[in-house]
């Protein structure tokens, strides 16, 4: 993901750019420029980018609703944020319908060819698993993209506009291009390599063998003109159509370049992906994941992502105890203990095909006193903790299974508008630049998302519920959460970062309704990440505060890491009034604004 450093007079310019119909710039563009956070009322965006920000209020502003705003940002972000998110991935859509009262969620995850088997990954000559640089970089890790059918279904279902308008500001950016900054730069660096191997995305990202100089302007016609054929011909066109052909052709012979630019040791393999796998996607739709925490009802993302059911198990966990005049080191303490043992849980039970049975004891009362009890303020358990017996009862513990990771590069935004309506979506190609693949002639990147499946078990004798398989959808961790209190919305959040994900949603919910951090204070305060491992990731202000107090309570750090997670928010206030929340440092900041800020 790419954050953009930007002055003011380059949001104006990048504001005025993004407008469609008129001549000048929108209101955001007259005012204070678009920062980490915003203060007002009428509806409020908050995405990685400030051009996607600006287009997302655009669309607010001239009538739109949440929907429509949250589609044509993310579709802004799939030109300037092209490594992280686009229309060659998919991810998790969940709205608030304020009329209804009611949350909805959309399942546009990628899915596995239909020949897909157990051992995908897996060497034939050797039966071992491939090392990951040789499975992401192929056609054996792209999945059938869900994310042109999510925006065409919500646009559907809820929006105002067609989706055709709602793609036309991103295809003008493409078109017209953007200014490279160093993280751009940066990140297309770190994937020279395989880049490189690409004859279509070295002419896009490599011009001249090289990452593009900061400052430069990128443009994408391709991707530009790919939009306007989606919107044209709908969604049937990617699918059905010319981009499915092109898609599946790309897969079965990945477009490897006469006289790649750099040196590449594996094997670059082609994969079993058919016009039939892109024609029999479809989106699920399933009920949301639903607890309740401290006076809260907590409302996140099912199968197959894991993000709902971990988020809403570690809160039903810490609710167990009463925190409100412990430490803030107590209350690390607790939610450090509950995300182990969520985690734990999460790597041995749930999947894309977990029985819903198991998915509502997993969110229970009943589950959450039998992991609590393990849990002592005194002293950490040692890690990794093993899951809970979901056939048990009481404090015995199944047999330990082996840690599991995700990919981190992936996008997040949240969006509101003036009728109450909320989304919080979550959106990816999975690794930072995807598979490495762009489609020749199209100007997208496509997924790798199907390294996110397990290449060989990992529970010992229990079964592992995310090894690959026929249609199947690999496990995620994103986390799009929408917090209702007294049954109106409080809180909507989500992050990308792989596994981070669910610990960085989570420590932001403890850190606003344990801590009684506001929100900014919220999202700005240090993380650290325990998923279940004996050394618990860190940003390095987390170690410098926080350290010595859980140290003595018997936690130990891995290795500092710079940052973790990437998070968008927005906060509901009485009377209308909005906190739209976007990082203030990490990853170089995000871009929040409302529709009538607060002066």
């Amino acid at each position: 993901m790419r954050f953009r450093r930007t002055t003011a007079s380059a949001v104006t310019a990048l504001l005025t750019l993004t407008t469609v119909g008129v001549t000048a710039a929108p209101a955001a563009a007259r005012g204070a420029p678009l920062g980490p956070t915003a203060y007002g009322y009428g509806g409020a965006v908050s995405t990685v980018d400030p051009t996607a920000t600006a287009v997302g209020l655009d669309v607010l502003r001239r009538g739109g609703n949440a929907v429509d705003a949250a589609v044509a940002a993310a579709a802004t972000l799939g030109v300037t944020e092209p490594f992280s998110a686009g229309i060659g991935g998919g991810g998790f859509f969940v709205y608030y319908d304020a009329k209804q009262r009611k949350v909805h969620t959309i399942d546009g995850r990628e899915t596995g060819p239909a020949s897909m088997t157990e051992d995908w990954f897996r060497n034939p000559e050797t039966g071992q698993p491939y090392a990951f640089p040789e499975a992401r970089v192929s056609g054996l890790s792209v999945g059938v993209p869900g994310t042109p059918a999510t925006w065409a279904s919500a646009v559907r279902k809820w929006g105002s506009r067609p989706l055709g308008s709602l793609l036309e500001p991103a295809a003008r950016v493409a078109d017209r291009g953007f200014a490279v900054d160093a993280t751009f730069r940066q990140q297309v660096a770190d994937n020279a390599a395989p880049f490189g191997q690409f004859e279509s995305t070295s002419e896009l990202y490599l011009p001249g063998g090289a990452p593009p100089a900061v400052g430069t302007v990128l443009r994408n016609p391709d991707l530009a003109d790919t939009y306007r054929l989606i919107a044209r011909q709908g969604t049937d066109a990617f699918y059905r159509g010319a981009l499915a052909r092109d898609i599946v052709a790309t897969v079965q012979e990945p477009p490897v370049a006469e006289n790649p630019l750099s040196p590449w040791q594996y094997e670059i393999r082609g994969a079993d992906l058919r016009l039939s796998d892109l024609a029999n996607y479809r989106l699920r739709h399933p009920a949301p994941t639903r607890s309740t925490y401290r006076g809260h009802t907590v409302y996140g993302m099912s199968t197959p992502s894991s993000g709902g059911v971990a988020v809403g198990e570690a809160l039903n966990i810490m609710e167990r105890t009463n925190l409100s005049s412990a430490s803030e080191v107590q209350v690390l303490h607790q939610y450090l203990e509950a995300s182990a043992l969520a985690f734990a849980d999460r790597n041995r039970y749930v999947g894309a095909y977990t029985p819903q049975w198991q998915l509502d004891r997993l969110i229970s009362d009943r589950w959450a006193r039998q992991r609590a009890c393990r849990i002592d303020p005194g002293q950490a358990l040692t890690k990794p903790v093993p899951p809970g017996d979901i056939r048990g009862s009481g404090c015995t513990p199944a047999p330990v299974g082996a840690p599991v990771s995700d990919g981190k590069s992936t996008t997040n935004l949240t969006v509101s508008d003036r009728w109450g309506n909320v989304v919080e979506y979550t959106l990816t190609i999975e690794q930072t630049g995807g598979s490495g693949i762009v489609v020749p002639g199209r100007g997208f990147l496509l997924n790798n998302e199907l390294t996110d499946f397990n290449f060989a078990p990992t529970q010992g004798d229990a079964p592992d519920p995310n090894l690959p398989g026929p249609n199947k959808r690999p496990r995620s961790s994103m986390s799009p959460t929408i917090v209702l209190k007294d049954g109106k919305p409080f809180l909507a959040l989500g992050s990308p970062g792989g596994a981070t994900i669910i610990t960085t949603v989570l420590q932001i919910l403890v850190n606003r309704i344990d801590l009684g951090m506001t929100l900014p204070e919220a999202m700005a305060a240090p993380r650290a990440s325990q998923r279940n491992s004996a050394g618990i990731p860190a940003e390095p202000a987390f170690r410098s505060r926080y350290e010595a107090g859980l140290t003595g309570l018997g936690h130990s750090f891995a290795a500092d890491v710079p940052e973790l997670g990437a998070a968008t928010a927005i906060e509901f206030r009485r009377g209308g009034g909005l906190i739209a929340a976007a990082e203030p440092t990490r990853r170089g900041g995000g871009a929040a604004g409302t529709v009538r800020p607060r002066r």
